[in-house]
């Protein structure tokens, strides 16, 4: 009877034993970052084209100043000064920021008690009601804002008849006294129903573990709603208050629109992005044009900074 004697010879000192299947797994995490990569072109290269590419050369264009007689020369920030003491640009700020004073909390008020309401209501009518608040949302800004010019409009539009029913008259919606809270009117139309998308959304994210509780310590719906519901979507309220924020400051379509209907209400540098657009298009004053935008996106930029700062607890950011 012979014994067989099965020798294992040790790897070597400098041999490192290979995890089955390792190879095979960096393989296919390889190959998923490729086409990662390979479906992530289209969209860089549309963003590069643009975005970045005009974006740089508007910048470059605000560093340069144009004459007829020297042709184009470097100033460096010489426009960005002659922007930030310009009154027609600092007069539009102005006008924006009465905006985001006034129409701002209006929108978030609208959206956040109408969040509300519909958190409550588990019937087809909620459904059907968020459709209708939402729907503004899904109308381009400018067929709105002619919309709205025609229902503002004193020879057309339905409110003369509407206040002679009354025997009253009615005001002129497209004068210089009215047109503001017009405006108001239309962006708050507009927009609302988007923010109250966002903050219902928020709202169904939390648990109803927490309402019930609630209800076992005797809240009732006010309570429940501005002591429980408002502090946890917080986070969510300080992002469409940003969202209002940065649309607001650079506030365009609907008072360029209803410029045509409203001679003399709404002038040419109403807003500082309007003021950018007639320099370029009516004035042919590019360099400078391109210096007011990107002085509006510096000061959109800082007041977004500052608000971020000032809500990073209730944010989530620290």
């Amino acid at each position: 009877m012979t014994t067989s004697t099965v020798t294992t010879s040790a790897p070597g000192r400098g041999a490192t034993p290979t995890e089955p299947g390792r190879g095979r797994g960096s393989r296919i995490e390889h190959n998923r970052q490729r086409w990662g990569w390979f479906f992530l072109t289209p969209f860089a290269i549309v963003f590069l084209v643009f975005l970045v590419a005009p974006l740089g050369y508007a910048f470059w264009m605000s560093l340069h100043t144009s004459t007829l007689a020297a042709g184009e020369s470097f100033t460096g920030i010489a426009n960005y000064q002659r922007a930030f003491t310009d009154p027609l640009f600092l007069e539009g700020l102005l006008r924006v920021g009465k905006f985001v004073v006034v129409m701002v909390p209006i929108q978030i008020g609208i959206a956040l008690a109408a969040a509300l309401v519909l958190d409550t209501l588990a019937t087809r009518l909620s459904k059907f009601s968020r459709l209708m608040i939402f729907a503004p949302y899904a109308i381009p800004g400018m067929i709105g804002a002619l919309m709205w010019g025609f229902l503002y409009s004193p020879r057309f539009g339905p409110a003369t008849d509407l206040f002679e029913l009354f025997g009253a008259t009615a005001p002129s919606f497209l004068a210089s006294g009215t047109v503001f809270g017009s405006l108001v009117n239309i962006v708050t139309w507009q927009w609302s129903g988007y923010y109250m998308i966002i903050i219902f959304a928020a709202l169904r994210g939390i648990d109803p573990a927490i309402y019930e509780a609630a209800r076992i310590d005797g809240a009732n719906g006010w309570q429940t709603a501005l002591r429980i519901k408002v502090p946890m979507i917080s986070s969510a309220l300080v992002m469409v208050v940003i969202f209002s924020l940065i649309g607001t400051l650079q506030f365009f379509t609907e008072p360029a629109v209803l410029r045509t209907v409203a001679p003399g209400a709404i002038p040419a540098d109403y807003t500082p992005n309007m003021y950018a657009f007639a320099l370029a298009f009516s004035y042919s004053q590019f360099n400078y044009a391109s210096t007011i935008a990107f002085a509006l996106g510096i000061v959109v930029f800082v007041f977004s900074y500052v608000f971020l700062y000032l809500t990073r607890k209730k944010s989530g950011l620290k």
